[in-house]
């Protein structure tokens, strides 16, 4: 007899206008993942690129959360969400999507690989500080920590799937032909956003309010709140270290494991189970050790296997590369289910697109810095070398938690303790009081689950 699904699962893939983001998400990052193997390999194989190149290239995707981060979320918090998620996949297929034609006839070259990536980077801030604001606006309250294990799930999901098929097909294709299947996924996700029937209200502007003050109110916000403070740090650390991979991975398989197109791909996919299995197992250690606790608990435990990246070596010796990123993987997204879902749910609704455009700001500003030093070190010292600093900034990450008051709580605040946008004491307040009340429960976990 077949099990009958979770009531609040069944609630949660009930809802058509889910379904329907959860499918464009789908599509969107499963072209991604192809990318993620092609674009290095169109740099590095068909236009010969140096490490730095490449650590530039890495640079230049995550370089428009410096540049408009910041804005991005004051100026999502004056206007509807969903058209602006369609915009941004819509440009990001028309990006993409001009590699193809180019290497076809003889013109692709590096500076065309930076204005894609330049263009498609801009393109995905507007689109995800949109999407995380978006999502409360499809669910309520009660059910986003279940939405954004399903998001992370597809995610994941993708994560496997995608790097073994940007494998075969750049194997069967090309790389530069490989990358169609990423601009098909964003017109895909386009066109699954555009049927979203959601009655989102146009914000109300408040009168004589400036860009420069609101984008402001967002900095306050994350900055006055102890436990934001802290995940901003911790994420910002692993974001850091996590570009110095992104850069040197590709340089490193291809010259020093001497690895195929398709044994990448393979490689990327089979790390990838272990972000499937943290999006899965997310829910459920949250609620069985606590949401706070789970924060740190997660980086703690997954951090020190990044030490096997720079010890991996050639044939079986590259799968001690896959074994480390999938536990760090794993520690990763059950790290974010936790963290997006408690940011989600204690920001007051007016303020969900500075907050989050802060956030990301501080957190993935750090990438253009962590991929230019990696390509920097990769070019010095060599691939290896680069691995080992990655490896050791990895073991820094849990710092931040295991200082803040998210070390001697079991859940975190709800929506009743939020801070007020000008400051943090009251969120000072907040906490004060529920670590006292969480610590009684530290020695039976299971005594006051979290409600996801």
């Amino acid at each position: 007899m077949n099990e009958k699904p979770h009531p609040r699962q069944a609630r949660l893939f009930g809802h058509r206008d889910f379904r329907l983001l959860l499918t464009g998400a789908a599509a969107a990052q499963t072209g991604s993942q192809v990318t993620l193997v092609a674009l290095p390999l169109v740099a590095v194989v068909v236009l010969d690129a140096t490490p730095f190149e490449v650590g530039l290239l890495t640079a230049a995707e995550t370089a428009a959360f410096l540049l408009v981060g910041l804005p991005a979320g004051a100026w999502l918090d004056r206007m509807r969400k969903l058209p602006v998620l369609i915009r941004a996949d819509v440009v990001r297929c028309l990006a993409v999507g001009s590699i193809p034609p180019a290497a076809a006839f003889g013109v692709l070259t590096m500076p065309q690989l930076y204005l894609v990536a330049l263009v498609t980077g801009v393109a995905t801030v507007f689109f995800d500080v949109a999407h995380q604001s978006f999502l409360p606006a499809v669910l309520p309250r009660e059910q986003l920590v279940a939405g954004n294990g399903a998001l992370e799930t597809v995610r994941s999901s993708a994560q496997i799937a995608g790097p073994g098929l940007g494998g075969g097909l750049v194997q069967l294709l090309g790389a530069p032909l490989a990358i169609v299947a990423d601009a098909c996924g964003y017109l895909a996700s386009a066109l699954l956003l555009a049927r979203i029937r959601v009655d989102e209200a146009l914000p109300e502007p408040v009168p004589g309010r400036s860009l420069r003050a609101e984008v402001a109110e967002g900095v306050r916000f994350v900055l006055g709140h102890p436990l934001l403070r802290a995940i901003a740090a911790a994420t910002a650390t692993s974001n850091l270290f996590a570009a110095v991979l992104m850069a040197v991975q590709t340089v490193f398989w291809v010259r020093v494991l001497d690895l195929s197109p398709g044994a990448i791909g393979a490689l990327l996919s089979a790390s990838a189970v272990g972000g499937l299995a943290g999006a899965l197992c997310a829910g459920q250690l949250s609620r069985w050790v606590g949401q706070a606790r789970l924060i740190w608990l997660a980086t703690v435990v997954s951090a020190p296997f990044a030490l096997l990246w720079p010890l991996s070596g050639g044939g079986a010796g590259a799968l001690l590369f896959g074994l480390a990123s999938g536990v760090v993987l794993f520690g990763a997204v059950a790290y974010n289910v936790a963290q997006v879902s408690f940011r989600q749910s204690v920001c007051p609704p007016e303020l969900l697109g500075r907050m989050n455009a802060t956030m990301r700001f501080l957190v993935w500003g750090t990438l253009p810095i962590g991929a230019l030093g990696g390509g920097l070190v990769a070019e010095w010292v060599g691939p290896r070398a680069a691995l080992w600093l990655c490896a050791v900034g990895f073991l820094l990450v849990p710092v931040p938690l295991l200082l803040s008051p998210l070390r001697g709580m079991r859940d975190l605040p709800t929506a009743t303790a939020e801070p007020r946008a000008g400051g943090g004491e009251d969120a000072l307040d907040a906490v004060d009081a529920l670590d006292a009340e969480d610590t009684r429960d530290a020695e039976h976990p299971a005594a006051s689950p979290t409600t996801p």
